[in-house]
């Protein structure tokens, strides 16, 4: 199976000049867990999920920094967190560049992306635009759609021997 035979083809996406409370009350309101994020030509620029948005200045979640930390981790690493803590448009604060898939793309390879990455979802694209997007959830979907296998017939211990 391919990504284009399990994914969702209505896909809600949001531009990176949005501000961060507008993506936040599009994913609550599209109850989603996650936003490509496109131009205006509609070719993928980012993604934008709920995990760029818990840590925020404004409700007090931000990442505590230690002074060891400071003392230890890469100074873009420091201005990257910082910057989705206060970043005030979506471009501020979405992932990128985005693990993504192709229409042809095996589901195989699709799980393998979303375990390496860490990720829940794969936007797929062609052409650069996003057609779908593959969560975790459709996985599943094909899982209990695909036929089930034959079962395996009885043996009994004399024939195993």
């Amino acid at each position: 199976m391919k990504a284009a035979d399990i994914m969702t083809t209505t896909v809600v996406c949001i531009r990176p000049d949005a501000t961060v409370f507008e993506a936040a009350r599009l994913l609550l309101s599209e109850r989603i867990s996650a936003l490509p994020v496109v131009d205006t030509a509609g070719r993928l620029q980012g993604i934008v999920s709920e995990g760029d948005l818990i840590h925020r200045a404004e409700i007090g979640s931000g990442k505590h920094v230690t002074r060891w930390k400071a003392l230890f981790e890469e100074g873009a690493t420091l201005a990257r967190d910082y910057l989705k803590e206060h970043g005030r448009t979506v471009a501020d604060v979405m992932s990128h560049p985005v693990v993504l898939a192709e229409e042809d793309t095996e589901l195989s390879v699709v799980a393998a992306r979303m375990d390496q990455f860490g990720i829940k979802r794969l936007p797929v694209v062609r052409d650069g635009r996003v057609v779908g997007i593959v969560s975790r959830a459709n996985l599943l979907q094909a899982l209990i759609a695909a036929p089930a296998p034959p079962a395996a017939p009885a043996v009994d211990d004399a024939a195993l021997r």
